[in-house]
């Protein structure tokens, strides 16, 4: 039982109790590929297992989401847990659907964000969230991102609401674009909903919940190391050389760099690494 289960994350759990759970059904190790907030739901991709070791391929995914934004209101921690700390009218002028459009379209690109005051992100070793719960304040440094498409999804001009789609690079917070897109469109808002449908190749339609696994169905959820990797070109290996492989010794190959799924007797063996002519193993099952 090695590979990748796609988890649709319900909204309450944080990705600590979807890896507990699952862990405690398969009886593997189980890792994720990174975090969802408690608040957020969709795709949680979770590694069973030796499928753990895939870690390393499948960190830095773009990653898609549908964001319901608030407008009209600013939280302390940018989503629905915080305090309000500011409140601002709404012109219904502004929620025009051309002038939404127009401003969403300005965040195409790369540019840089200011990640929320309520993150992990560590500064002189402490995580920003642990300044904030003190009322300290610290200076947060910029990131790089990328917005590679967003589109306008819906207009509730009733609730002062905004639904969009966005797709993102890895280090995008959701949180933070919402206020500035807010401030964009001439007002503050908040993130009121944030449903990730797409990490990199695992997409919504993959995924199952949590509470649909058990120990007697999980098996046909997990995407195996070798269906994984299905795109990779092979590398079939005859029992001598297979044995060096198995025990770390690099063997010559006259192919490109790059990643290879490795078979012996038609088998598949596992996951290795060919650089500068030399072939060495990765990830074994």
């Amino acid at each position: 039982m090695n590979g990748v289960i796609i988890v649709n994350k319900s909204k309450g759990y944080t990705s600590h109790d979807i890896v507990a759970k699952v862990k405690k059904i398969t009886g593997k190790k189980v890792g994720h590929t990174g975090t969802l907030d408690p608040l957020a739901t969709g795709v949680l991709p979770l590694l069973i297992g030796k499928g753990t070791l895939c870690s390393k391929y499948l960190m830095n995914h773009d990653k898609t989401y549908k964001v319901v934004l608030k407008l009209g209101i600013k939280k302390s921690t940018g989503d629905e847990e915080g305090d309000i700390i500011q409140e601002d009218v709404v012109d219904e002028g502004i929620l025009d659907e051309n002038n939404v459009k127009t401003v969403l379209q300005t965040f195409l690109g790369e540019q840089e964000q200011i990640p929320p005051i309520y993150s992990a992100i560590k500064v002189n070793g402490k995580k920003l969230y642990e300044y904030a719960r003190k009322g300290q304040e610290v200076e947060v440094e910029p990131r790089k991102i990328t917005i590679y498409d967003i589109q306008l999804l819906k207009i509730n001009k009733e609730n002062r609401e905004i639904q969009f789609e966005v797709s993102c690079s890895k280090g995008t917070y959701i949180r933070s674009l919402c206020e500035d897109i807010a401030e964009r469109i001439g007002t503050v808002g908040y993130m009121k909903e944030l449903q990730r449908t797409r990490v990199g190749i695992f997409t919504i339609e993959q995924s199952v919940l949590v509470e649909d696994l058990n120990k007697e169905n999980v098996e046909k959820h997990i995407i195996t190391i070798e269906k994984l990797f299905e795109n990779l070109e092979n590398i079939e290996l005859n029992e001598k050389k297979l044995q060096l492989f198995l025990n770390g010794v690099k063997l010559s190959v006259d192919l490109k760099d790059g990643i290879y799924k490795i078979y012996s007797n038609e088998q598949f063996i596992g996951i290795g690494v060919v650089k500068d002519k030399l072939l060495k193993r990765d990830i074994v099952l």
